[in-house]
């Protein structure tokens, strides 16, 4: 159980540090103004409109990179900064989101089987660290329960693999539609890109993590007899 912390720790440490340089990413970019002075729920609703989506409603939500899709009630719910900021990160951010309720509308596969997935991660959630850590104390006389604590994390696990083409399509359409719109000058374009490149490796950074930690799991489990 301690490697698990320590590759943890490790994987905790380097998302950390991508965060921060996320962070720092959205300030640069937050200095610079869009040359045609729209706000970002503005650019959320003309991306709507030019894909000729109707239900989506944009609102605004506390907090700061508190940024989401929400494909239950179809809002796209942008953190005060986002929602009124008129800059290449506001637009970044609340058009990265839009291509989430792009992909709902389209069925893009990998949101629908994130979506799908939620429940049991949150089951998964709740119950993982107690029975992994129940099952590597029991793991001579019951291996079986630290079999299942692996399982559950297994769909963690692949719910974060899952969600990397999700978060790293969403900011595909993002970008080409900003482009091919003209919405953005070639600087705030730029800066748009970048700042949607280092909010995609959180998630990747995270997902390593956890394929890092199944992997020791794992190991543990197969090494029981040695």
């Amino acid at each position: 159980m301690i490697g698990a912390y320590i590759i943890g720790a490790i994987f905790a440490v380097v998302g950390l540090i991508v965060g921060q340089v996320l962070q720092a990413k959205f300030k640069k970019y937050s200095r610079i103004p869009l040359r045609n002075g729209m706000s970002g729920k503005e650019i959320a609703e003309k991306m709507l409109a030019d894909n000729g989506i109707t239900d989506v409603k944009v609102t605004s939500v506390k907090g700061h990179l508190s940024d989401h899709y929400n494909p239950t009630n179809k809002t796209i719910n942008l953190s005060e900064p986002v929602y009124s900021q008129r800059s290449a990160a506001a637009a970044a951010v609340a058009a990265h989101e839009t291509g989430h309720a792009l992909q709902h509308a389209t069925a893009y596969r990998w949101l629908t089987m994130r979506s799908k997935m939620v429940p049991v991660v949150s089951f998964s959630s709740q119950l993982v660290q107690w029975v992994i850590l129940g099952g590597i104390i029991l793991i001579n006389t019951f291996p079986s329960l630290l079999l299942i604590g692996i399982l559950l994390f297994a769909v963690i696990t692949m719910f974060s693999i899952i969600t990397l083409p999700v978060e790293y399509n969403a900011s595909k359409r993002a970008l080409a539609w900003m482009q091919t719109r003209n919405v953005v000058s070639s600087q705030e374009y730029d800066g748009a890109k970048d700042s949607l490149r280092w909010a995609a490796r959180t998630y990747l950074v995270a997902a390593l993590g956890s394929i890092a930690s199944l992997l020791y799991y794992l190991m543990i489990y197969m090494g029981r007899r040695d």
